[in-house]
């Protein structure tokens, strides 16, 4: 496993395991292949209804808190000091654990600098050990970055190889901001497995095109939570560390970028009324 190091010195695997749209009741289950399989780092949210199976998982794993590095979320409904400050205590009951590793402020809607206020201070007496963001784009993330005490050490944004986020991973180095991936496999959109490129590169390396485009994010310095249920996937998606790609399949992954979301705009105003509308 490669770590990163955020803002604030806490270490953070570079890859970890993503359960969004797992049901709660098969939650549990894939948590605990994940972790056999090695991953170290488990990403939830509040609003993917399945904490409560994650910290299950966590302590039936056996592997001990300190040696797990685990994400949640704070959801829309519940911005603003006194919500989120309600709901980071009602995350750690659920989760079954005494800290949280890192929490983000899921969607850059409704009272986030309240919601800010309420994160800086469950940092600042151990309840937290990094906080950051996810889904701000860069004029919002500058904006926070300069208002706030605590810098945020990560934004989670949709980043894979047909949205690299190049303008916006720019900004995230020049604010110190660890640049996170969601969707790195653009949940297959685009033929994204069948894609020319990435299983020619992938086959000159003796490996996948999901693997050829995991190890093209880590190489450019991003975190990644891909997300499988099945175990023989959660393996290939963990065996990534065996090879590098070189300048040249770099360069070659990098033209497939087009810049554009796959799935929403959070600044189409249809999107931001659907999305501040969900009541999770």
């Amino acid at each position: 496993m490669d770590f990163v190091t955020l803002n604030n010195g806490i270490k953070m695997p570079q890859l970890g395991y993503g359960v969004y749209q797992i049901k709660n009741s098969e939650c549990e289950r894939c948590v605990l292949d994940a972790i056999e399989v090695g991953y170290r780092s488990i990403d939830t949210a509040q609003a993917y209804g399945n904490e409560e199976a994650v910290g299950r998982a966590l302590k039936k794993s056996g592997v001990p808190r300190s040696e797990l590095f685990l994400t949640t979320k704070v959801w829309i409904s519940n911005t603003g000091y006194k919500k989120a400050k309600a709901s980071i205590e009602q995350s750690l009951k659920k989760l079954g654990t005494d800290y949280i590793d890192l929490l983000l402020i899921h969607q850059p809607f409704g009272d986030y600098y309240g919601t800010w206020r309420a994160m800086e201070e469950a940092y600042k007496i151990g309840y937290l050990r990094a906080i950051g963001v996810s889904n701000f784009y860069p004029d919002r993330l500058i904006d926070l970055c300069r208002f706030v005490e605590v810098t945020p050490a990560v934004n989670q944004v949709e980043t894979h190889v047909f949205q690299q986020q190049k303008k916006a991973h720019e900004y995230m180095l020049k604010y110190e901001v660890q640049h996170e991936s969601w969707g790195p496999f653009a949940e297959g959109r685009k033929d994204f497995f069948t894609n020319p490129t990435l299983t020619a590169i992938g086959a000159k390396h003796g490996k996948t095109a999901a693997q050829a485009a995991l190890r093209f994010l880590l190489q450019s310095g991003v975190v990644v939570i891909p997300k499988s249920t099945h175990k023989e996937r959660m393996v290939q998606n963990f065996d990534v560390f065996d090879f590098q790609l070189p300048p040249e399949d770099m360069a070659a992954i990098a033209t497939l970028d087009e810049g554009e979301s796959l799935f929403f705009s959070h600044y189409d105003p249809a999107t931001v009324e659907m999305i501040t509308g969900l009541k999770r």
